[in-house]
């Protein structure tokens, strides 16, 4: 057991880079970790990091001994977890990242319903629009959309990203009317600066036929934030690109409507990830199992797509 808590040690430095994130990960101090990795040092008889006072690198013996435990951690780990599953249920700590907006809207309404069937899993929620490490910070899963999908991490697709043009009836009533996307250059564009780069990305429209068309809306303001922006077009201040699940609560409320209703921005999906295991931990096949059947009863993909 000393070995197996002494490889834990090594993983976990080794992915995230530093003895003392490691300890905090491991509920651990930085001198137990670090001895910890010493001890199997001594024992395999190689180093396994360079140390210095700034930082903690492989060296070749480790990086060849991290592809040969990491793996096996993680699915011994996991056969550990399951094991102790209460009464054969699933339980444990389920440590989730999703959107601020998009999680409190769809994902908490949800919670009562789960934890009524999975008493014994203790949910550890964390809403940030940002990617998360899934694995190097230690998620069981993550909801959200436009992320790059790492190495060792699936996805399983829960509803279309599509995003829409929206303004309120007395904004569109003091304009000529939009027909096309050329008709949109003069008018006042609310649009979203993209949390991961700070900047107001290109998009390109699509209608229903598939015809093509750059977005050629002029900015009158940016925001961080669709549901923000969906506020900030209800108030009669311009024209908003905004997601569909954001959307629909004021388009189905009569506060907002689509401008140009046969053209939208495909934007991908929007799905559900977790870390790829051959034995995948109870409580987190429960919880991908659920959000989907969720969606799936809720027909959340019909009402987020804008086809």
């Amino acid at each position: 057991m000393e070995t197996f808590n002494s490889i834990e040690c090594f993983v976990r430095s080794a992915e995230v880079g530093s003895f003392a994130e490691a300890a905090r990960r491991l509920s651990l101090t930085p001198a137990a970790v670090g001895k910890s990795v010493a001890k199997l040092e001594a024992r395999l008889g190689v180093r396994l990091f360079q140390r210095s006072t700034r930082s903690l690198t492989l060296t070749e013996a480790g990086q060849l001994f991290l592809g040969e435990v990491s793996a096996s951690l993680h699915t011994i780990q996991n056969a550990v977890a399951n094991l102790a599953s209460a009464e054969g249920r699933p339980a444990g700590t389920l440590k989730v990242s999703m959107g601020t907006v998009f999680g409190r809207l769809y994902i908490v309404p949800l919670l009562g319903e789960f934890l009524r069937r999975f008493p014994a899993i203790n949910p550890d929620w964390h809403f940030d629009n940002r990617q998360v490490d899934l694995i190097g910070q230690g998620f069981d899963a993550a909801i959200g959309g436009g992320f790059e999908l790492p190495p060792g991490v699936v996805a399983r697709k829960l509803t279309p990203a599509h995003r829409v043009l929206v303004a309120s009836r007395e904004y569109l009533a003091q304009r000529e009317a939009i027909r096309k996307p050329d008709d949109l250059s003069d008018c006042d564009g609310i649009l979203i600066r993209s949390p991961q780069t700070g900047r107001v990305r290109s998009w390109q429209l699509t209608s229903r036929r598939q015809e093509h068309s750059p977005l050629s809306l002029k900015a009158r303001m940016t925001m961080s934030d669709s549901e923000a922006a969906c506020a900030t077009a209800a108030q009669g201040l311009g024209i908003a690109l905004v997601s569909m699940p954001f959307a629909v609560g004021y388009l189905n409320a009569g506060t907002l409507q689509r401008v140009l209703p046969d053209w939208y921005v495909d934007d991908g999906n929007i799905s559900i990830y977790y870390a790829e295991h051959k034995l995948l931990p109870g409580k987190t096949r429960a919880f991908v199992d659920f959000v989907i059947e969720q969606f799936a009863e809720q027909q959340l993909a019909q009402r987020f797509s804008a086809v």
